[in-house]
């Protein structure tokens, strides 16, 4: 994982320099590659704001956003990356996992036509 942080118009702290390392590590199970991610903080009078992107081989992910606490704002950016992560990995199905199940459901009724254990009805 390579995680650079930057502080712009507030004092850089350890606590939430940790506190953003942690998280953005989290991130790390979700994603198949080793990570490279740039998280930009930033406060303006009352409004603490947190900026993410994260790049993990061909995949990016990118997130914005602002509340009253630095803390809050990371989180937010957090459940921002989570659900475009797992919104992208959702949607990748194996390989021929779609044949293999169409296949499937299409040869259920014949084999057991084939069997003798399913009777056609019959006009008597």
């Amino acid at each position: 994982m390579n995680l650079s942080i930057t502080f712009r118009q507030m004092s850089a702290t350890d606590a939430v320099k940790g506190y953003a390392t942690e998280k953005v590590a989290k991130l790390q199970k979700f994603l198949r590659q080793p990570l490279h991610g740039q998280v930009t903080l930033s406060c303006q009078k009352t409004v603490h704001m947190a900026e993410a992107d994260i790049h993990a081989g061909p995949d990016h992910f990118h997130a914005h956003e602002e509340s009253e606490d630095m803390y809050a704002s990371i989180d937010k950016v957090i459940d921002k990356l989570e659900r475009q992560i797992r919104e992208v990995h959702g949607t990748h199905k194996k390989k021929g996992a779609e044949r293999t199940s169409d296949r499937l459901m299409a040869d259920g009724p014949n084999l057991a036509d084939e069997r003798g254990t399913s009777k056609a009805p019959t006009k008597d």
